[in-house]
Protein backbone atom coordinates (compact mmCIF):
# COMPACT_ATOMS: atom_id res chain seq x y z
CA UNK A 1 0.00 0.00 0.00
CA UNK A 2 1.67 3.21 -1.15
CA UNK A 3 1.52 6.20 1.16
CA UNK A 4 -0.76 9.05 0.14
CA UNK A 5 1.72 11.39 1.87
CA UNK A 6 4.80 10.97 -0.27
CA UNK A 7 7.34 12.88 -2.28
CA UNK A 8 8.55 11.28 -5.49
CA UNK A 9 7.06 7.96 -4.40
CA UNK A 10 8.87 8.04 -1.03
CA UNK A 11 6.65 8.14 2.08
CA UNK A 12 7.23 11.24 4.21
CA UNK A 13 6.40 9.81 7.66
CA UNK A 14 9.20 7.20 7.62
CA UNK A 15 11.62 9.83 6.31
CA UNK A 16 10.93 12.19 9.22
CA UNK A 17 10.63 9.88 12.23
CA UNK A 18 14.36 9.12 12.65
CA UNK A 19 14.92 12.74 13.71
CA UNK A 20 12.70 12.87 16.81
CA UNK A 21 13.76 9.35 17.77
CA UNK A 22 17.45 10.27 17.58
CA UNK A 23 16.95 13.63 19.30
CA UNK A 24 14.99 12.11 22.17
CA UNK A 25 17.47 9.27 22.61
CA UNK A 26 20.38 11.71 22.56
CA UNK A 27 18.58 13.93 25.07
CA UNK A 28 18.50 10.97 27.46
CA UNK A 29 22.17 10.27 26.75
CA UNK A 30 22.96 13.92 27.53
CA UNK A 31 21.06 13.54 30.82
CA UNK A 32 23.16 10.51 31.70
CA UNK A 33 26.37 12.34 30.77
CA UNK A 34 25.28 15.21 33.01
CA UNK A 35 24.72 12.80 35.90
CA UNK A 36 28.11 11.19 35.25
CA UNK A 37 30.20 14.32 34.66
CA UNK A 38 28.20 17.03 36.46
CA UNK A 39 28.65 19.61 33.70
CA UNK A 40 25.34 21.58 33.52
CA UNK A 41 25.82 22.26 29.79
CA UNK A 42 24.70 18.68 29.15
CA UNK A 43 21.49 19.21 31.13
CA UNK A 44 20.67 22.86 30.49
CA UNK A 45 21.55 23.12 26.82
CA UNK A 46 22.12 19.82 25.08
CA UNK A 47 19.43 17.67 26.73
CA UNK A 48 16.99 20.60 26.84
CA UNK A 49 17.24 21.58 23.17
CA UNK A 50 17.44 18.06 21.76
CA UNK A 51 14.28 17.30 23.74
CA UNK A 52 12.61 20.37 22.19
CA UNK A 53 13.80 19.41 18.69
CA UNK A 54 12.38 15.92 19.16
CA UNK A 55 9.00 17.34 20.22
CA UNK A 56 8.84 19.60 17.15
CA UNK A 57 9.96 16.79 14.83
CA UNK A 58 7.46 14.32 16.30
CA UNK A 59 4.60 16.79 15.91
CA UNK A 60 5.54 17.22 12.24
CA UNK A 61 5.90 13.45 11.70
CA UNK A 62 2.49 12.94 13.32
CA UNK A 63 0.80 14.99 10.60
CA UNK A 64 2.06 12.61 7.90
CA UNK A 65 1.46 9.58 10.13
CA UNK A 66 -2.21 10.57 10.45
CA UNK A 67 -2.48 10.81 6.66
CA UNK A 68 -1.05 7.28 6.34
CA UNK A 69 -3.28 6.04 9.18
CA UNK A 70 -6.40 7.34 7.43
CA UNK A 71 -5.53 5.32 4.32
CA UNK A 72 -5.44 1.95 6.14
CA UNK A 73 -8.50 -0.18 5.35
CA UNK A 74 -7.59 -3.61 6.79
CA UNK A 75 -8.94 -4.00 10.34
CA UNK A 76 -6.00 -6.07 11.64
CA UNK A 77 -3.50 -3.54 10.29
CA UNK A 78 -5.58 -0.66 11.66
CA UNK A 79 -5.45 -2.25 15.12
CA UNK A 80 -1.63 -2.28 15.06
CA UNK A 81 -1.60 1.26 13.67
CA UNK A 82 -3.94 2.40 16.46
CA UNK A 83 -1.52 1.12 19.12
CA UNK A 84 1.42 2.66 17.27
CA UNK A 85 -0.40 6.01 17.24
CA UNK A 86 -1.52 5.79 20.88
CA UNK A 87 1.98 5.05 22.11
CA UNK A 88 3.39 7.90 20.02
CA UNK A 89 0.87 10.39 21.40
CA UNK A 90 1.59 9.25 24.96
CA UNK A 91 5.34 9.47 24.31
CA UNK A 92 4.97 12.97 22.87
CA UNK A 93 3.04 14.05 25.98
CA UNK A 94 5.63 12.43 28.26
CA UNK A 95 8.49 14.19 26.49
CA UNK A 96 6.55 17.48 26.52
CA UNK A 97 6.07 17.11 30.29
CA UNK A 98 9.77 16.34 30.72
CA UNK A 99 10.60 19.44 28.69
CA UNK A 100 8.21 21.66 30.63
CA UNK A 101 9.54 20.48 33.99
CA UNK A 102 13.01 21.57 32.85
CA UNK A 103 11.84 25.15 32.22
CA UNK A 104 11.95 27.80 34.94
CA UNK A 105 8.20 27.64 35.53
CA UNK A 106 8.02 23.87 35.41
CA UNK A 107 10.98 23.28 37.70
CA UNK A 108 9.25 25.33 40.42
CA UNK A 109 6.43 22.77 40.38
CA UNK A 110 8.84 20.01 41.37
CA UNK A 111 11.12 22.03 43.62
CA UNK A 112 13.95 22.12 41.09
CA UNK A 113 14.40 18.34 41.21
CA UNK A 114 15.89 16.70 38.14
CA UNK A 115 14.61 13.22 38.96
CA UNK A 116 11.11 13.49 37.48
CA UNK A 117 12.17 14.98 34.11
CA UNK A 118 14.87 12.31 33.84
CA UNK A 119 12.44 9.48 34.65
CA UNK A 120 9.95 10.89 32.14
CA UNK A 121 12.65 10.80 29.46
CA UNK A 122 13.43 7.17 30.30
CA UNK A 123 9.72 6.33 30.07
CA UNK A 124 9.47 8.20 26.77
CA UNK A 125 12.38 6.29 25.25
CA UNK A 126 10.78 3.01 26.34
CA UNK A 127 7.50 4.07 24.73
CA UNK A 128 9.09 5.07 21.41
CA UNK A 129 11.02 1.82 21.35
CA UNK A 130 7.80 -0.19 21.60
CA UNK A 131 6.05 2.11 19.16
CA UNK A 132 8.97 1.85 16.75
CA UNK A 133 8.66 -1.92 16.83
CA UNK A 134 4.97 -1.58 15.93
CA UNK A 135 5.87 0.87 13.16
CA UNK A 136 8.28 -1.72 11.81
CA UNK A 137 5.49 -4.30 11.88
CA UNK A 138 3.28 -1.94 9.88
CA UNK A 139 5.93 -1.43 7.22
CA UNK A 140 7.70 -4.78 7.02
CA UNK A 141 4.88 -7.21 7.80
CA UNK A 142 1.85 -5.37 6.43
CA UNK A 143 3.46 -3.16 3.77
CA UNK A 144 1.97 0.11 5.01
CA UNK A 145 3.40 3.08 3.07
CA UNK A 146 5.40 0.72 0.83
CA UNK A 147 5.02 0.26 -2.91
CA UNK A 148 4.90 -3.42 -3.89
CA UNK A 149 7.98 -4.73 -5.73
CA UNK A 150 7.24 -6.15 -9.18
CA UNK A 151 10.51 -5.57 -11.01
CA UNK A 152 12.86 -8.42 -10.08
CA UNK A 153 11.10 -11.57 -11.17
CA UNK A 154 12.50 -13.19 -8.01
CA UNK A 155 8.99 -13.80 -6.65
CA UNK A 156 8.23 -16.36 -9.32
CA UNK A 157 11.46 -18.35 -9.00
CA UNK A 158 12.17 -17.80 -5.32
CA UNK A 159 15.70 -16.74 -6.21
CA UNK A 160 17.22 -13.32 -5.79
CA UNK A 161 18.47 -11.62 -8.91
CA UNK A 162 22.21 -10.89 -8.94
CA UNK A 163 23.27 -7.65 -10.60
Amino acid sequence: MASPASVGGHPIHPMIIPFPIALWAFSLIADVIYLWRGNPVWRDWIAFYTLLGGIIGAALAAVFGIIDWLSIKDRAVKKVADWHARLNVIALLVFAASFYLRTTGGSRMIGGSYTIPLLLSVLGVILITISGYLGGELVFRYGVAVNPQHDTGAEATGKARVA
